[in-house]
């Protein structure tokens, strides 16, 4: 259940209150009675589990082979160009 603490509260005790958001709490910030915020700690990384692996091909992109394009990009802005 999420715990309710007043605009005042955060301000005067911030470092508790931010302790019990690192510790895993939800916190509703008020002002006024009006729920204004909420405090919770962050999502955890979708993709935290992945491992990295060494590149396959050592250089980085100038090691890649070269290949030729059958239409040049200018040619092909122009066929789209005439579409519209």
């Amino acid at each position: 259940m999420n715990r309710t603490i007043a605009h005042r509260d955060l301000r005067n005790n911030s470092a508790e209150v931010l302790r019990a958001v690192r510790d895993g709490e939800t916190l509703q910030v008020t002002n006024h009675g009006e729920v204004v915020a909420v405090l919770s700690p962050p999502p955890v990384a979708p993709l935290g589990g992945i491992r990295h692996r060494p590149p396959l091909i050592r250089g980085g992109f100038s090691a890649l082979p070269l290949f030729k394009i059958a239409v040049s990009t200018e040619s092909a802005l122009e066929e789209l160009r005439a579409e519209r």
